[in-house]
């Protein structure tokens, strides 16, 4: 057998043992040591990568900006800022048509700007928008799947994990990918705007139990209206934070380490300012931020390791002379690669996807002339479809089990998060036809 037989053969295995169960960075270690020895005939060798990797793979000041960001994520979730800036969004916009669906992707747009997890913002906003969209006379359905879908914004909208994670496997600039997810981000946001006041006036039995009951509520100018003054209050922290962390990034003054730094600092002033950290919280805080910056850092290493055996089989050049062989454009590979992304996101979490994919994609995108940091938005959009598509759609399980409604169903989940899904396609494919709009403000 060839080497680049064995390396799609490994490469089946690894997809394999994730599918049976096995965490991803044990089959990704499994798959490379295994590799490693096959084609090199030396497990001395497969042992002494392995160890070489474990030092190698992380020993970089950047990756602190991990747990500087999963820190700050955590901090701003139990500070209740999630809560306030939807209150303020609701009182804004509870006029508009859906308007509470349009306050809940508003508010968990500003949200990601300063968690960067979207299983987060489905937690948070679960708790927080359904029980209110509930009683102005929206299905619960269709409030859980607004929530869910909107809270995939978490992963585009910068800082976010998958981004840092991209920015790291593809060896790009994660300030540069921060950057780049700006444009795409906003379209997504936009794009969910107008499909929620579309549906809203075309299909009103999909959005409200009562839809003539819920447009006379929605005309009604009267009960308390949120002063001026408590909105402001209730916004500051969070723009302030926004301002501190992205403002610094953007201007050049921080690297992307130094703002997840200043960022942790102000979201715990914050839960400080606001006393969210009494009752055991704040150790909470921290156990949840070693475990996931662990987990993160450790599915890192097993990337890396995996990825050199990726090179030392020569599977991504092979690939890429079969997609030059097979006349791929860099638009049809593009396509491709989104259709294989969309098919694993049905089966496979959002980092497993990445950790599997990016090291054999990058190298043959970057052959074909297509900028890494525009690859990497079509990535993560792709990926983020997965979150919503059955039958792992984590951000609709996550949404189902913190609601804990016998009443609504994982499918009537899913069935509402579908037009979230279309305008997903639409934003992917436009940031696939005009590169500009990941990469216009690098």
């Amino acid at each position: 057998m060839t080497t680049l037989a064995i390396g799609f053969v490994l490469i089946a295995l690894l997809v394999g043992l994730v599918l049976l169960g096995l965490q991803i960075a044990y089959a990704l270690f499994a798959v490379g040591f295994l590799g490693i020895w096959i084609i090199r005939g030396n497990i001395d060798l497969a042992f002494r990568m392995m160890e070489l990797t474990a030092y190698s793979g992380i020993a970089d000041y950047l990756f602190a900006t991990i747990p500087l960001f999963v820190l700050m994520g955590l901090l701003v979730s139990v500070s209740n800022v999630g809560r306030d800036t939807f209150e303020v969004a609701e009182e804004l916009l509870r006029r508009v048509l859906c308007g509470l669906g349009v306050a809940t992707v508003a508010a968990n747009t500003i949200f990601a700007a300063v968690t960067g997890v979207s299983i987060a913002s489905a937690a948070v906003f679960t708790r927080v928008a359904v029980p209110e969209m509930t009683r102005h006379g929206y299905r619960p359905a269709f409030a859980a799947g607004t929530v869910a879908g909107s809270s995939v914004l978490g992963m585009l909208i910068p800082p976010s994990l998958l981004l840092i994670i991209y920015g790291v496997l593809a060896e790009v600039s994660i300030g540069g990918m921060f950057i780049a997810g700006l444009i795409p981000g906003m379209l997504l946001a936009i794009g969910f705007v107008a499909m929620l006041m579309g549906i809203s006036v075309l299909f009103p039995g999909f959005v409200y139990t009562d839809p003539q009951a819920a447009r006379v509520k929605r005309l009604d100018r009267s009960g308390p209206k949120m002063s001026a003054a408590t909105m402001l209050g209730k916004l500051i922290p969070i723009i302030l934070l926004v301002f501190l962390v992205l403002g610094g990034l953007y201007s050049g003054f921080f690297t992307p380490t130094e703002a997840g730094g200043i960022g942790a600092f102000g979201a715990l002033i914050i839960a400080l300012w606001r006393r969210s950290l009494g009752g055991g919280k704040m150790w909470q805080v921290m156990k949840q931020t070693g475990a996931i910056s662990v987990a993160i850092l450790v599915l890192l290493i097993a990337a890396s390791y995996y990825s050199r055996m990726l090179s030392i089989a020569g599977l991504p050049n092979a690939i890429a002379d079969l997609v030059r062989a097979g006349g791929f454009s860099p638009l049809g590979f593009l396509m491709f690669y989104s259709v294989i992304i969309l098919l694993m996101g049905m089966i496979l979490d959002s980092t497993s996807i990445l950790l599997i994919m990016v090291p054999i994609a990058a190298p043959i995108a970057q052959g074909l002339g297509i900028d890494l940091s525009h690859f990497g938005i079509i990535t993560v959009l792709a990926v983020e479809i997965g979150l919503l598509t059955p039958p792992f759609g984590i951000s609709v399980f996550t949404v189902h089990n913190t609601l804990d409604d016998p009443n609504v169903t994982v499918e009537q989940i899913f069935a509402a998060t579908l037009p979230f899904i279309g305008v997903m396609l639409l934003v992917l494919l436009v940031v696939a036809l005009v590169p500009s709009t990941a990469t216009a403000l690098l």
